[in-house]
């Protein structure tokens, strides 16, 4: 009996050994993970591996707020087209899709693309700032609708899903995009007549906006309201406003979470953004916000039209047409592959060039 025991008992040990090395190299690798979701380093410590419960609620939702304007539909409908093509990809932890239409009535888009229409603020509060709508269209969604996701991702119609994206955010730890020119720091003065002194330093606002993030339910029914009134509230200060211009919503949203003690993680991978962003490689989104403009050296000319150039702007009342020219040698791989999205929808997307019949 001795002697059989003996390869029993290494057997025993060998397994022993092999499940507290897998245990222990698995609590390594999502720390590890953890350590990175910030890239200031560890300014603080989130929990390395989520909770069961958790690990089985991790869909998310899309959620973007849209106009009726022709402009806005065409950006939707190439957004909504890439959603459907990598929802169910590898990778991804995509849920339901929802168009939050702040108009107030319906439009032509209702059957081709999941809607919940929304009124927009009463007439004269956004002072032509439509962007200001955004705050108060959540709120409302999040009041009115059924949302079977435990997540949401905020996203814009001028966003294109390039790659699968996976549930970034860590419980009640939103994960949002990083904006350069996002500086509370910097902006201090202006900062405090939100955000007061014993709510504690300024750097406690991190640098993003609204979209691209990916929170909680529960935590976004908790920022919505004060996301909104912030945004109200600085707008009609006159130095704010004046500083903060086109970019204002997103410092708003930015208080608005810093006063309910909420830190995101920063995932520069979230977004690229052509033309300044080359590669796309892993990243997630691409937002085509900028112009690119280039001369047929392939040669970037910003802040000059090119004699080659893609330009959501140069599309205010009709769609682009399909088949739109690539861009010439030498232009940015990024510019290439949102060019060559656009025309994949379009040429796809029926009725495309009949938007607004």
């Amino acid at each position: 009996m001795a002697r059989a025991s003996t390869p029993l008992l290494i057997l025993i040990a060998l397994g022993f050994f092999f499940g507290t090395y897998n245990l222990v190299t698995l609590v390594i690798h999502n720390t590890s993970d953890s350590l990175k979701l910030r890239d200031n380093g560890s300014e603080w410590f989130h929990d390395a591996i989520r909770s069961m419960t958790e690990k089985k609620n991790l869909k998310y939702h899309v959620a973007l707020t849209a106009t009726d304007a022709p402009y806005s539909k065409w950006q939707c409908r190439i957004m909504y087209y890439w959603y459907k093509k990598v929802k169910d990809l590898p990778g991804s932890d995509m849920g339901g899709f929802t168009r939050v239409l702040h108009s107030g009535s319906s439009d032509n888009l209702m059957e081709e693309i999941p809607t919940f229409v929304v009124d927009p603020l009463p007439d004269g509060l956004d002072r032509g700032y439509v962007v200001l709508n955004r705050p108060w269209a959540f709120v409302q969604w999040l009041e009115r609708a059924t949302i079977e996701e435990e997540y949401i991702l905020m996203a814009e119609p001028d966003h294109i899903f390039v790659n699968p994206l996976p549930n970034l955010a860590r419980g009640e730890h939103p994960a949002g995009f990083p904006f350069f020119y996002i500086k509370p720091a910097e902006n201090e003065k202006i900062m405090r007549k939100f955000y007061p002194m014993e709510k504690g330093p300024v750097t406690n606002i991190d640098p993003i906006g609204n979209s691209p993030v990916i929170i909680s339910k529960n935590l976004l029914e908790k920022i919505g309201p004060t996301w909104m009134n912030i945004s109200l509230r600085m707008k009609d200060d006159l130095e704010t406003d004046k500083a903060f211009g086109w970019v204002l919503e997103m410092y708003a949203y930015a208080v608005a979470s810093a006063l309910h003690n909420v830190r995101h993680i920063l995932r520069k991978d979230l977004m690229l953004q052509p033309p300044w962003d080359e590669e796309v490689g892993k990243k997630f989104i691409i937002h085509y916000t900028y112009g690119c403009d280039y001369n047929m050296k392939g040669e970037l000319t910003y802040g000059k039209i090119g004699e080659w150039r893609f330009d959501k702007r140069s599309y205010l009342r009709d769609p682009p047409p399909r088949n739109l020219p690539l861009p010439p040698p030498r232009v940015p791989q990024s510019v290439v592959r949102l060019v060559k999205m656009v025309n994949e929808a379009s040429a796809n997307i029926p009725g495309w060039e009949k938007l607004n019949s």
